[in-house]
């Protein structure tokens, strides 16, 4: 059953090939592929992310505030069907902590619940039902709508005696701010260079010694990185008339 909750820091790194070579010789000892990462395959990933007109949680989120939360429906096919499950994700990070829920519906419950505010009334499950009412309420104060596709390639492992520490390297990341479907093909531009990788460890506790010395061995730094938020820089860099103008004139209060 997917994991629904969770609760850990997010390391990012950004790895010309060269690094990610060395550095995945290093770790392959020591992982194992996740369910969807058959014999160390890449798989896909596609997002849809929902902010306000203005782009308020996005151009927030960059000013690296202590809370920050954002909302996306994803999907591990593309093009998603109707009767195809995909993830609607409520993620929030406070203090450097990340904590992410997530329900498991169809794409056409998803579409609908975005449109109307109502749970599916399939839903009995109580665990569920708390988290689209935290979604509801995020709805309800910041009334979102689909601003950003991001899709990507992944490449995803767990540690062999700690299913709590994930690495993941994506590559291919493309995004686009129109053609806002996950019912469309996978196109874009790509945000990172064709060779490159995006490394994200995702761990509950210490780093282990043999991940500290892969690192260190490879060069290897970490760095603040947001698909979303690279993405709708790149967005801005290539509109003159740019949506950062009206950053004052939108005030949310934001309660936890």
């Amino acid at each position: 059953m997917a994991k629904n909750t969770f609760k850990r820091k997010e390391l990012k790194y950004r790895l010309n090939k060269k690094q990610y070579e060395r550095f995945k010789s290093e770790i392959m000892p020591f992982i194992t592929p996740d369910e969807y990462c058959i014999d160390g395959k890449n798989y896909g990933i596609y997002n849809l992310y929902y902010d306000t007109g203005d782009s308020y949680l996005i151009r927030t989120s960059l000013s690296k505030p202590y809370f920050k939360e954002k909302l996306r429906l994803r999907s591990y096919q593309s093009p998603t069907k109707s009767e195809d499950n995909v993830f609607l994700e409520i993620k929030r990070k406070i203090g450097g902590i990340v904590t992410k829920r997530r329900v498991l519906i169809t794409l056409k419950q998803a579409e609908a619940f975005l449109k109307t505010n109502e749970i599916p009334v399939n839903i009995d499950n109580v665990l569920q039902k708390q988290v689209f009412r935290e979604i509801q309420a995020f709805i309800n104060l910041y009334t979102p709508k689909p601003m950003q596709y991001i899709s990507y390639q992944r490449e995803a492992y767990f540690a062999k005696d700690d299913k709590e520490l994930r690495i993941t390297f994506d590559k291919d990341i493309y995004t686009r701010r129109d053609d806002l479907s996950l019912r469309s093909e996978n196109y874009g531009s790509n945000i990172i260079n064709s060779e490159e990788r995006l490394l994200e460890i995702k761990v509950s506790s210490a780093m282990p010694l043999w991940l500290v010395h892969a690192l260190s061995n490879s060069d290897i730094f970490k760095i603040s990185f947001s698909k979303y938020g690279t993405a709708y820089n790149q967005y801005l860099l290539s509109n003159e008339d740019n949506e950062q103008n009206q950053f004052f004139n939108h005030k949310y209060e934001i309660k936890i």
